[in-house]
């Protein structure tokens, strides 16, 4: 898969109320964007679709609250996304 994630353009650090958040970033490629929590790809939105990191999509309250950022809506909407394959979970790491 990490083939397909497309060739490094950018990078940024999640925004919170206080500025930048420390181990928190978005990751731009040429086919989309990665949401990255620590050093662990938790989203990738590449080229119209959306995967998740099976392993990893939901490991802490911390990556769950801006893996919620990143996508725009709740832990809920996310699992209903899922269930309705409306997002894929694989390998992303």
């Amino acid at each position: 898969m990490k083939k397909e994630l497309g060739n490094f353009e950018s990078v940024s650090q999640m925004q919170g109320r206080n500025g930048p958040v420390k181990n928190q970033f978005i990751i731009h490629t040429d086919k989309g964007s990665l949401f990255q929590s620590y050093h662990t790809i938790i989203v990738a939105r590449i080229q119209g679709k959306t995967y998740l990191d099976s392993n990893s999509w939901d490991y802490s309250v911390t990556t769950g609250k801006y893996r919620n950022i990143f996508l725009g809506e709740t832990k809920k909407e996310t699992e209903k996304k899922i269930k309705n394959g409306v997002y894929e979970l694989i390998d992303l790491n």
